[in-house]
């Protein structure tokens, strides 16, 4: 690796995989992949850790695949989180500017910054993230960078997004158990539109849908900044439940039922088609129609579909939604999920996935890596570089005593 170079390392802990993705950021931000490692998540639920144990056996399984195929050692960890316990609000603060020639410095716009972040919080909450929306200068708003402009009083909005205390440091506790460290949280909505968004799309007006295993995180974008954040509870493990529920059979035939011959979509099925289903406890398996599964897993994706929307017309921000909406996730990949969110939100839709990453970037394609390399590219967005701080690679240890511990 060139001595301009660093090794990110972006770990996506989901409800139903674990995924680690190890990049190269060369010296003017270009992105390469270069390790890839995914493991079935065990120990979590919704989004939150469960059983500890379980959760540092899949981290760091999926960490050592992605080093495994990188050749190479890491040492700290961006870690994506959501969950049903995230929330956020938007604050404003104000500051004088103090400078003899009224010139706004960083300074002042880390100060203004400081000053709309600090809002009351209950003790069992923290800050995930501070994400400047607008700044005024003296009442003239519309300012994107005010550094190096003229004022006396400098003003800025801040999006704040906070998680439980709890859940945030169980998250943690796992990273380090598995012997890395954390460096940031980002909340994953965020990463994965830095990976599946344009810019056009983030500035006429978008809704992502970051569909999961265990929930849906959404964010909308407006004016190149993000307005709004939620969750929807819902989520592909949903769909699976529902499916091993309505056709009677266990967990995981009712899973591969969903990606082998699951759609959400009637008009893309053969109407003529069946699939054998297993029974349950040794029942004898029995055919089904095709079209069963489609009403099964549709009506379950129409309600996740129809709780974002109305949640976006909660807030006003329906008609803003020049772009559309935005599917991203491993669960946004079920056959019709595109023309059922056209349908139901009547706005054009597209599926999201990496794009314009070199190395392995072939093999990152797909939506369920949307969230891992969005952590990378997330992080390059938002550091300042000259507080960046360079990941070397070490020497490979090809046996960590923790890994030895929990493989």
């Amino acid at each position: 690796m060139a001595e301009s170079e660093e090794l990110v390392l972006g770990l996506d802990i989901g409800t139903t995989k674990i995924a680690a993705i190890i990049c190269e950021v060369g010296e003017l931000g270009k992105v390469s992949v270069v390790g890839v490692g995914m493991h079935p998540s065990k120990g979590l639920k919704r989004g939150a850790v469960v059983n500890l144990e379980e959760t540092v056996h899949s981290v760091t399984n999926a960490i050592h695949s992605a080093e495994l195929m990188a050749g190479v050692s890491m040492d700290e960890v961006l870690v994506g989180i959501a969950g049903e316990h995230i929330e956020s609000t938007d604050s404003r603060g104000v500051i004088a500017i103090s400078a003899p020639n009224r010139e706004i410095t960083h300074e002042d716009v880390n100060r203004v910054i400081e000053a709309a972040s600090a809002i009351a919080l209950p003790a069992d909450r923290r800050i995930v993230d501070i994400i400047p929306q607008k700044f005024e200068i003296d009442d003239q708003g519309g300012v994107d960078n005010p550094v190096g402009l003229t004022g006396t009083r400098l003003e800025a909005t801040v999006h704040l997004v906070t998680c439980a205390e709890g859940f945030a440091e169980n998250i943690i506790k796992s990273v380090e158990r598995a012997g890395y460290g954390v460096s940031r949280l980002v909340l994953e909505p965020l990463a994965s539109a830095e990976a599946v968004l344009t810019e056009d799309e983030k500035e006429l007006g978008v809704v992502l849908l970051d569909i999961g295993g265990g929930t849906t995180d959404t964010a909308v974008f407006l004016d190149r900044c993000i307005t709004k954040t939620f969750v929807v509870p819902l989520g592909g493990n949903d769909m699976t439940r529902d499916l091993a529920i309505g056709l009677r059979t266990p967990m995981n035939s009712a899973e591969e039922l969903k990606k082998e011959f699951g759609s959400v979509w009637m008009p893309l099925i053969d109407e003529d088609e069946s699939v054998e289903v297993p029974g349950v406890g040794g029942r004898a398996a029995k055919m089904v129609a095709q079209t069963s599964l489609v009403e099964i897993l549709g009506a379950r994706m129409e309600e996740i579909y129809l709780w974002a929307k109305r949640e976006i017309h909660k807030l006003n921000l329906y008609d803003m939604l020049a772009a559309g909406v935005v599917i991203t996730g491993g669960s946004a990949k079920i056959s019709g999920a595109v023309e059922l969110a056209e349908e139901v939100f009547e706005l054009p839709t597209r599926l999201g996935a990496p794009h314009d990453i070199g190395g392995l970037g072939d093999v990152i394609g797909d939506p369920i890596y949307a969230t891992g390399v969005g952590l990378v590219l997330y992080d390059i967005l938002q550091e300042q570089p000259k507080a960046r701080k360079r990941r070397r690679v070490g020497v490979f240890r090809w046996f960590r005593e923790l890994f030895q511990d929990f493989s």
